[in-house]
């Protein structure tokens, strides 16, 4: 089943939040999903601990760089989809991950810093495709953009990957209250209470159209191989 990792080795990216929300949008549409839980701080770990948690989703942690490959093959032989949510590090552990994975998702803010630790992460994509001696599909996700302003650094920074031949999804991440308090109450974003989270049916509609975006790819990368 498809293994989708999340990588960026600059911090504050997104990479949790994305990971998350991909997560449970595919487990509310009735996929199971097994979250590998890679990263150090074990953010989706602690979110897991929380009410809420769909029965869908398992959550396995406690991998090393040497353990990951097995761990990854077995969750892909249980659930549909096997979510990685990577350490910010450009470590022999996301490598290996990488070298695993159907398609590579990149969160990246509308920054330079981010831009630059994006580029590293395509870098370690390309040589683990010349490893692995295929195509190891790809794609950067602009996160915590603003709902009614794309700022110039934003512009800039697409404009940046574009030249570079660096593809980037249709679908951006919204900064979004919806998305931050999925850490602190748990659950899903439709478990959560419309009348104390502002915009959350906005949150809802750009999760699910994530969702859906990257799932069509998925699709079309399959049908190309």
């Amino acid at each position: 089943m498809p293994v989708i990792s999340f990588a960026n080795p600059k911090g504050g990216a997104g990479k949790t939040t994305t990971a998350l929300i991909l997560a449970t949008q595919l487990a509310e549409n009735g996929a199971s999903v097994s979250i590998v839980d890679a990263d150090p701080e074990r953010w989706i770990s602690q979110w897991a601990s929380l009410p809420g948690k769909p029965d869908a989703i398992r959550i396995v942690n406690g991998v090393t760089e040497d353990s990951i490959v097995d761990v990854v093959e077995e969750e892909a032989a249980r659930c549909q989809f096997v979510i990685v949510d990577l350490e910010g590090t450009a470590s022999l552990m996301v490598a290996n991950a990488i070298g695993m994975s159907d398609l590579v998702l990149i969160p990246a803010q509308g920054s330079n810093m981010d831009a630059k630790g994006g580029a590293k992460t395509i870098r370690l994509i390309a040589n683990q495709s010349r490893l692995a001696r295929r195509k190891i599909p790809h794609r950067v996700v602009l996160t915590r953009t603003s709902a009614a302003v794309r700022s110039r650094t934003l512009r800039n920074v697409q404009e940046q990957l574009e030249a570079s031949g660096i593809e980037v999804l249709q679908t951006s991440i919204v900064e979004r209250a919806a998305f931050r308090d999925l850490f602190d109450f748990g659950g899903t974003l439709s478990s959560l209470d419309p009348a104390q989270v502002s915009n959350l049916p906005k949150a809802i509609e750009n999760a699910r159209e994530f969702a859906g975006e990257v799932v069509t790819l998925l699709k079309t990368e399959r049908e190309l191989a």
